[in-house]
């Protein structure tokens, strides 16, 4: 592994470097983040309004297939309507949309329930490629990975203080889960109304990658056939989805195995230490890597995220061993995360929004697909369940590595030219 480039940018520098319009657009993901409640509390609120887990299940999975096409759909709108206007309207219609489900659940309004469930996965997840296109149109290229490192913090504490408020909501009334969820989406699309910048929708005209191979090259058939005849950018997709179906393990197949092993308590108790990690390691282990070249970045922390989640294998029943699988996994995350989210942004700015929302897309099918994956085969192999880990972690490092290959480090940004690049962060 290189030394690490002494003149990267640094935690501080970059965070001053950040404008005040970063600043809000971050402030407004950790808000919407605090009241993300749909995905965590969704099947135990049907289930505490008793319409069983089969249902809740039902429900639960339409969201996340909405959330899949939301995502792919948030890359098009955001090239369409701009960052500003997406999040806006992403935000407004998932706090009108969420704030439905508790009028939705009960007896006789199940196929109803299931398609607005649909549709808020959907309506909300549009934001994040908006969200994603916008902070690196802000922030300066040699500070780009350290702002989606930022943005998963942002998440992450979101994340962390959310169970703390909807452990006080279920207390008073389950209904208010929902009811804040909507007032924290509402209270982001005032915000980027407000105070987000309202950016240049890029023309039809615009040039694009592979233009000189397409008749128009604004229209979504030139760019999506560019992304498949980018065999380096299809090889990093695959990458995204490989390395999503090994960290979903994280949410699907170890409380099962813990929970097998009873050791329930121990999982809750990984969840905090890997939040506590994250949100205060995240940006010194981003600067450290910073000045290395991008593909060794993604492949080595995908091999350390792969080795922690395969280590949970070895665990046998040890609350030590979970937990320093843990902080390996984590270590791992931390590592490749920023950069592989942060590639595509360096796509030329007239499908920047397109290529995030398609790699945001491919990790979420990456994510439903192991979701299943898991399950099936925890219930049918037990153990077994590690070494698919490990042999999709490999296969995920590997494509990182050949399809982020030629992309300079973060601290020196490629210069990316539209007519001639055909997949975004190629080196000239």
């Amino acid at each position: 592994m290189p030394a690490p480039d002494e003149k990267a940018p640094k935690v501080l520098p970059a965070l001053r470097a950040a404008p005040p319009a970063a600043r809000y657009l971050l402030g407004g993901v950790l808000i919407n983040q605090m009241g993300a409640f749909v995905q965590t509390f969704l099947v135990l609120y049907l289930v505490h309004k008793g319409l069983g887990a089969a249902l809740a299940g039902a429900a639960l999975a339409a969201y996340g297939v909405g959330a899949v096409v939301g995502t792919l759909a948030g890359g098009e709108l955001t090239h369409r309507l701009g960052p500003r206007n997406t999040i806006a309207m992403s935000m407004a219609g998932s706090a009108l949309l969420v704030s439905c489900v508790p009028w939705l659940s009960r007896p006789g309004h199940a196929p109803v329930l299931i398609g607005v469930t649909a549709l808020t996965g959907a309506i909300t997840q549009v934001y994040r490629p908006a969200a994603s296109t916008m902070l690196s149109d802000l922030m300066p290229d040699e500070h780009r990975v350290m702002a989606f490192s930022m943005f998963r913090i942002a998440l992450n504490v979101g994340a962390a203080l959310g169970p703390l408020i909807a452990a006080w909501l279920i207390t008073v009334d389950w209904d208010l889960l929902f009811w804040f969820d909507g007032a924290t989406a509402l209270l982001y699309s005032a915000l980027a109304i407000a105070v987000l910048p309202r950016q240049r929708v890029p023309a039809t005209g615009d040039p694009v990658p592979d233009a000189g191979n397409t008749g128009d090259a604004g229209t979504p058939r030139s760019v999506y056939g560019a992304m498949l005849r980018d065999v380096k950018y299809v090889l990093y997709l695959a990458a995204m989805a490989f390395m999503a179906i090994v960290y979903v393990q994280y949410t699907v197949a170890l409380p099962l195995e813990l929970n097998a092993d009873g050791l329930t308590s121990t999982y809750s108790f990984a969840l905090t230490l890997s939040s506590a990690v994250l949100i205060t390691c995240e940006l010194a282990v981003t600067a450290r890597v910073k000045g290395w070249p991008a593909h060794r970045v993604a492949g080595a922390g995908t091999v350390l995220m792969t080795l922690g989640m395969a280590g949970y294998g070895l665990a046998s029943g040890s609350t030590v061993v979970v937990l320093l699988c843990t902080i390996v996994f984590v270590s791992g995350l931390m590592t490749n995360g920023p950069t592989m989210f942060a590639y595509p942004a360096t796509a030329p700015q007239a499908v920047k929004g397109r290529y995030i929302g398609t790699s945001q897309a491919v990790f979420g099918l990456g994510s439903a697909l192991g979701t299943v994956l898991g399950e099936v085969v925890w219930r049918r192999y037990g153990d077994g369940v590690w070494l698919m880990c490990a042999s999709v972690g490999l296969a995920s490092a590997v494509c990182a590595l050949l399809g982020m290959r030629g992309l300079k480090a973060a601290s020196e940004p490629a210069s990316v030219a539209p007519a001639e690049a055909s997949s975004p962060g190629q080196a000239n």
